[in-house]
């Protein structure tokens, strides 16, 4: 297939992306649609890397990505939640970091994402449980030294004006993000439901 045209490439990036997201049709509302040719190759690759997102970041980077705790907390769900497979009364752990590079002399610290997740930590290894209480790894570090076999399933993406942000990224309020929603799974049960938040201008 030749895509050095651009109405090729065009072509060749939406359907790639289509077949990566299996419930775009569900995904909420607020988010809208972008040619994805706009985003730079960094967020193209963040939109479908299927691994551990704050290693590719630095990878992308060369600078080392400190994953900071915000939020968290356990939860009893009041409704039946479909993506996790669990009833009402369910229990989760609901989390929410951002990944940034580290602050310097004079700088504020650069945000590349903010995260939202719920978790069944009933499905998980007490490793990962206690990872997550003592809140300083990511939950891609966490699940690679639990060697649990897990798969992501993408589920949908688009872009966003962000609304109703902690205080510590307040200055991104208004301003547009690039969002996915994935899935981890293992053993065939859903182990979270994670929405990733990148912001399109973090200079």
């Amino acid at each position: 297939m030749n895509i050095d045209s651009p109405s090729n490439f065009d072509s060749f990036v939406h359907k790639h992306v289509k077949e990566l997201f299996v419930a775009q049709s569900e995904r909420p509302a607020a988010l809208k649609d972008i040619n994805l040719t706009r985003l730079t190759p960094f967020h193209r690759a963040l939109l479908v890397t299927d691994g551990t997102v704050t290693r590719f970041i630095e990878a992308y980077q060369l600078s080392p990505v400190q994953v900071v705790l915000l939020y968290q907390a356990r939860r009893t769900l009041h409704n039946e939640h479909s993506w996790l497979r669990l009833p009402t009364g369910g229990n989760i752990i609901a989390r929410e970091v951002v990944l940034q590079t580290p602050s310097t002399e004079n700088q504020t610290p650069k945000i590349h994402a903010y995260a939202v997740s719920q978790i069944v930590h009933e499905r998980l290894p007490k490793s990962v449980v206690e990872g997550l209480e003592a809140g300083i790894d990511g939950l891609g570090v966490l699940l690679k030294h639990s060697q649990l076999e897990t798969r992501r399933d993408l589920l949908w993406w688009g872009i966003e004006r962000a609304t109703g942000l902690p205080s510590s990224i307040a200055r991104f309020e208004g301003q547009l993000f690039l969002s996915r929603t994935s899935r981890i799974v293992a053993n065939r049960n859903p182990l979270m439901l994670i929405t990733e938040k990148f912001p399109l201008d973090n200079s």
